[in-house]
Formats: structure tokens, C-alpha cells, sequence
């Protein structure tokens, strides 16, 4: 399965969380470019300028006119656990980090050695631990143990080092975690559900909270990994990983999210084979049975959580699109297989409209490769150019080709899917013509050209080439990851189209250096990443926050455009079409932002008193997301604490109550 999950760069904070410097060096096996590591240097700095030393311990003291909100970030952090319990519990232990005054309260004295450290401290004594793992895979499991110790360090480590970590604790490593899952099981997390136990899914539901409790859900049924196929059960992991980066680049609270899988079985003959496989031990169900399990798992959400937004996350092919189709008429759901990374992507190609002072009304657009991804990324394509020219999607849709492996997708192509058969051309149209890339290129002198063939160096120099012939400032975008599948080399690219091609690729690469300047003078041009994680958090987030009874098309429309915003080279056409994740969680605000305005432009906003004018919004979405720092506990007693404040949430919820 095609997928743009790559390399992600530390994350910016509020001016009151101080970032540990990024070292000079790295153990492992993670690669980081020159620039992207100075980057982050250069923001440590200034960010390190930013904030006292108080400010680096806790946050909150600080009241704002959005502090009375439920998942305000201000303020100290109600809790009622004292001793071993608060420090077994992973959302409010600090371990040696407890104040003076919170060690007297919460009777945590004899329990701690005696030296107070900071936040700061605790980072680099994990980190240097982390450094000492052999190999990324105990790195990984390094990371999970210390999650269910102390989840605000866990994410404090993330974000300072999130570029050299972001590939163990997401792929590829954790791709190599979760296919060998059951042999490094040791604590299970998450909910478990049973293809062959259809009538307890409400029940095994109920166990992890109240109405109130669950903001984001992420479920998956194992079978599409990651790009590494069917994993059954260890499925489970990459719901937890999906989770992990709601947080740290969307701020969704760690304490109000629940992973799911799907255990419908698995094709996978290792697994079934294997002594150690944890998950149901026989071919997976489909079909009727299938369908019915994932509507119970569906409704009974929706009747426990009825706030929560429900993220569908490797799906099969043939059940990805068709499950989305289904549900995101009636519930709040998203798919970032289908959805993220088609809004990444227009992203891109409205950045480079901008550069190329074209109207996206009249794109022509070319994809090759017409799996999952490259047709979600023309469905969404074609709906803004539907929207911008005011003609019908259909209508649109005739500015949009598909090229899979036979050649371009016509009425005559044999075993296509619903999805494709909307872009099928007329045979008799294309019955005397060339019908393979070059072929096309040539036909259609299209102003963008999508890879998502996982062939790699597809995009020859002939294509490339004849493009640029018809085209002043071309779109090439070659995502197929990872990069040894990519399509072409931004320096190919550019040098075949003499430094003119506006270029962003699925996986990250250095600056390009040539003779493009004025008189020849050497110029460097920064290539952007067309990574996910720039849009799919901040329409989480959004949707979240505005209680959001769907994700309309205007909503993932609008999240493009906060994304191409944000853009650096909308002031300097040598920079990268998209923002870099270096600044994610500004991109996740203005990305909320703008998912907010449209959901309210739909009338699909239900909670109330959200704001309306940007800079009160933008306060307003910036107060309810969690940060990695140590607030300062209060104590309450037993019978005025609440859930949270008890260490309930994700914890307690009779299912003897379930009907």
C-alpha cells in the first residue's frame, strides 16, 4: 500500500516550553539532513530565549479568558491519588520531578530519592538511555515502556528529538514492532475485539470510559500495515502510533483517546503458523460477517462517545474507501489513507498555482498510479476544481487522467473499482494514441504530474522533458515511498527542467544546487516533503475541538488551504512548496482554524460559544491543546474529585451498566 509517512522534524512549542539543543550527533540508524538539523538548531536557540527557567517546569500558572474551558491547558491539574498510586499512574506521575510541596501532599516522601530534578533533567537521562538501546527495535520498546511510565516525559523526549526519533517510534520501525508484536508483547494497551464475539463489542467498549471521556479514536483491521501487509492483531500498535502523533503534533489530551483493532482473523501464514501469534488463528472474515462487525463497532462508539471522532487507519483496499463512504454521510470519520493525503497534496499543488499564477480551475493533472492513494488525491483534486470553477465534479473530473500499470485507465480498461471508473476516458477517444506516460504527457500538456506508483524512475527524462515543453513552471510531485520507489530525484528534475519544476516528494531531500539564478548563478532550491503529518492532525484537532457531527468535503478543502498557506515559497519561489513539520503545531492550529470556519459554514459545529473572529479562535484552539509539561498538581479530596482528577479516564466504566 502506498503510503507518505516519512522522517518528521522536532515541533515548536508555546513560548513556555523550552526545548532541550538538538545534539551535534546521533547513534542508531536514523539519517537527518544538514538543513533540516540546523533548522532545528536555529529554532532551539531561539526558543530557549523564550522562557525562564520556572517556565520550563510548569505551565498554567497563567490565567487566559479561555482558562474555564474543560480541556483548558492552564491552571494547575487537579488530582486525588497519593503514594505508589500517583506514581503508577502515567498521566500525573513526575517521578523525580515532584516538588518539594507536591511531595508533602501527596505523601510521595520515602517513595523518591531526595534530589529534585527538572523536566530538562529527566529528558537527558532518558535520552542518554534511549541512545544506549543496540538497535531501533529495543529503542522502540524502550520508548513503549516509558509511555506507560510518564507520559508527559515520553512526549517531552518525542518532541525535543522528534527528527531522529520519529522513525522508531513510526515507521519504519514501527512496521518491524508490529510484525513481531507477539513475540515482544509483555503489557496490552488498547481495545481487542473479537470477529467471533459480535455481541460483546458494546460491552469490551464500555470498559474504557463515560460519554464524556473519549475525544479520538483510532481503529484499524490489521490488514494493510504500513505497507507491510496483513498483521492481524498487531494492528493494534499502529492505532497506538496514530495516537501518539494526534498528540505531539495536534495536542489531542493522551488521557482522552482509545486504540482499536479489528481482529477478523489473517491471511498472513506466518502468523498462523506461529505458536506465539496472540491474535484469532484462522483466515480472515469477510464479506456479510465483516460488514456487520464493523457496523456494531461503529454504533456502539458512537453510543458510549457520541463526541468522538473515529480515524479509520490501514484498511484493506477493497475496504478502506468503501467503509468510508459508508460512515462519513453519518458520523465524524476520517482516513488518512484516503483523505490525508489527498488534502497534503492539493496543498501542494495550490502553492505551486500560486508561484505559477494559474487558477486551479483550469488544472490538468496526470496520476501514475491509480491505487488507494492516487485516486483519493484526484477525488480531492477535482473537487476543488469543481469548487473553483463552479462546475459539477463530474465535469471536473474530465482535467484529471489515471495511468496504472496496463496505461491510462479508459472504458475499456478490464477490473476497475467504482473509484476509477469515474475518470475511465472514452476508448474510442484514445484508440489511436499512445496510451503510456509519455504517450499522455504528450496528449494532455498537463500543468501537474502525481506519482503514486511505487515504479521506480517512472518519470523519465523524456516525460519530464515533454512536460516542461507546455508548461512553464511544471508540478511534479513524486510521493511513492520510501524513497528507493520514488518516481524521480528532485535533482533530476530539476536539472531536466532547467531549475523551473516546483517539485515536493513523499520522503525528505536536501537542497538542490544549479545554475538557474539570473546570469547563471548558482541558486539552492529547497524541495518540500508531502508529508501527512502537516494536515491530518490539525483536522483531527479541529474537528475535536468544534464537536463536528461530520468532515465535510469544504471542511478537508479548507484544510488544504491552511496547509498551501503556511507555505514558504509563497514569498520565495526557491523554498518548499509546504511547510515544514518543524512547525507543525502552528500548521495544526491554522489548519483547526480553518476546518472550524468551514464546519461552521456547513452547520456541522455543535458545541457552543466557539469563537468566530481568527485571533480569538486561534486562542482559543491553542488553550485546549496538551502540551508535554509538568503542571502543578492540586489535591482534591476523594469525593469532589472528578474522573480525571481520580485517574479514572481510559481506566474504570462498568460494563454491567451495558444494556
Amino acid at each position: 500500500m502506498f503510503n507518505i509517512h516519512s522522517s518528521i522534524q522536532r515541533i515548536p512549542k508555546r513560548a513556555s516550553l523550552v526545548t532541550t539543543r538538538f545534539p551535534q550527533h546521533y547513534r542508531g540508524s536514523t539519517a537527518v539532513s544538514q538543513r533540516q538539523a540546523q533548522q532545528v538548531r536555529n529554532m532551539s536557540h531561539s526558543q530557549d530565549s523564550q522562557a525562564s527557567k520556572g517556565e520550563q517546569q510548569h505551565q498554567g500558572q497563567k490565567k487566559t479568558k479561555f482558562s474555564h474551558l474543560p480541556l483548558s491547558t492552564s491552571g494547575p491539574l487537579e488530582c486525588a491519588l497519593k503514594g505508589t498510586v500517583l506514581l503508577n499512574h502515567p498521566y500525573f506521575n513526575k517521578g523525580s520531578a515532584f516538588t518539594k510541596e507536591e511531595r508533602r501532599d501527596f505523601a510521595l516522601h520515602g517513595l523518591l530519592p531526595q534530589h529534585i530534578q527538572t523536566l530538562e533533567q529527566q529528558v537527558q537521562r532518558a535520552y542518554e538511555q534511549y541512545c544506549s538501546q543496540p538497535d531501533d527495535l529495543a529503542k522502540n520498546t524502550f520508548m513503549t515502556s516509558m509511555k506507560e511510565q510518564n507520559e508527559v516525559l515520553f512526549y517531552r523526549l518525542l518532541h525535543d528529538h522528534l527528527e531522529e526519533m520519529f522513525s522508531v517510534v513510526y515507521t519504519p520501525t514501527e512496521g518491524e514492532a508490529i510484525q513481531n508484536y507477539s513475540r515482544l508483547f509483555r503489557k496490552p494497551e488498547g481495545v481487542f475485539l473479537n470477529i467471533n464475539d459480535i455481541d460483546s463489542v458494546k460491552r469490551d467498549l464500555a470498559q474504557w470510559g463515560k460519554p464524556e471521556d473519549i475525544d479520538y479514536i483510532v481503529v484499524t483491521d490489521g490488514e494493510e500495515i504500513l505497507g507491510i501487509g496483513d498483521q492481524g492483531c498487531g494492528g493494534i500498535l499502529i492505532s497506538i502510533a496514530k495516537l501518539v502523533l494526534m498528540t505531539i503534533c495536534g495536542g489531542i489530551h493522551p488521557n482522552r483517546v482509545l486504540p482499536v483493532v479489528l481482529d477478523c482473523g489473517t491471511d498472513n501464514e506466518g502468523l498462523l503458523k506461529d505458536d506465539l501469534y496472540l491474535g484469532l488463528r484462522h483466515k480472515r472474515i469477510r464479506g456479510e460477517k465483516y460488514d456487520r462487525f464493523v457496523e456494531t463497532f461503529v454504533k456502539a462508539a458512537r453510543e458510549l462517545y457520541p463526541k468522538a471522532y473515529i480515524h479509520f487507519e490501514d484498511f484493506g483496499l477493497d475496504n478502506a474507501r468503501r467503509l468510508l463512504e459508508r460512515y462519513r454521510p453519518k458520523i465524524p470519520c476520517f482516513n488518512d489513507d484516503v483523505q490525508g493525503t489527498g488534502c497534503v497534496t492539493l496543498a501542494a499543488i495550490m502553492a505551486g498555482l500560486h508561484i505559477s499564477k494559474q487558477k486551479l480551475g483550469d488544472l490538468r493533472m496526470v496520476v501514475y498510479g491509480a491505487g488507494t492513494a492516487g485516486v483519493g488525491i484526484a477525488d480531492h483534486v477535482r473537487d476543488a476544481i469543481a469548487a473553483d470553477a463552479d462546475i459539477s465534479p463530474e465535469e471536473a473530473g474530465k482535467q484529471i487522467w489515471l495511468i496504472d500499470k496496463p496505461g491510462l485507465l479508459t472504458t475499456k480498461s478490464e477490473s476497475l473499482s467504482d473509484a476509477q471508473q469515474k475518470y475511465a476516458k472514452s476508448h474510442e477517444d484514445w484508440a489511436d494514441k499512445d496510451t503510456d506516460l509519455l504517450g499522455v504527457i504528450k496528449e494532455v500538456k498537463p500543468h501537474v504530474l502525481i506519482g503514486t506508483s511505487t515504479k521506480p524512475k517512472s518519470f523519465t527524462e523524456d516525460v519530464v522533458r515533454e512536460m516542461a515543453k507546455h508548461v512553464e513552471r511544471p508540478i511534479i510531485l513524486p510521493l511513492s515511498n520510501p524513497t528507493k520507489l520514488h518516481e524521480a530525484v528532485p535533482e533530476d528534475l530539476l536539472k531536466w527542467t532547467d531549475g523551473k519544476a516546483l517539485v515536493a516528494t513523499g520522503s525528505p531531500f536536501d537542497p538542490v544546487k544549479g545554475p538557474w539564478g539570473k546570469d547563471g548563478k548558482e541558486i539552492e532550491i529547497e524541495v518540500a516533503e508531502c508529508n501527512n503529518s502537516v494536515v491530518f492532525p490539525g483536522i483531527g484537532l479541529g474537528s475535536v475541538l468544534s464537536r463536528a457531527n461530520r468532515v465535510t468535503d469544504k471542511m478537508l478543502m479548507a484544510a488544504s488551504k491552511g496547509v498551501a498557506e503556511m507555505g514558504p515559497a509563497l514569498k520565495d519561489d526557491k523554498a518548499p512548496l509546504l511547510p515544514g513539520v518543524d512547525v507543525v503545531r502552528d500548521v495544526s492550529v491554522r489548519v483547526a482554524r480553518r476546518v472550524i470556519l468551514a464546519a461552521m459554514e456547513e452547520g456541522v459545529v455543535e458545541e457552543k460559544d466557539v469563537p468566530t473572529k481568527e485571533e480569538d479562535l486561534d486562542e482559543w484552539i491553542r488553550e485546549q491543546m496538551w502540551d508535554p509539561v509538568y503542571r502543578p498538581l492540586k489535591y482534591v479530596e476523594g469525593e469532589k474529585a472528578t474522573r480525571g482528577a481520580k485517574g479514572d479516564l481510559r481506566v474504570l466504566g462498568n460494563p454491567n451498566d451495558v444494556e
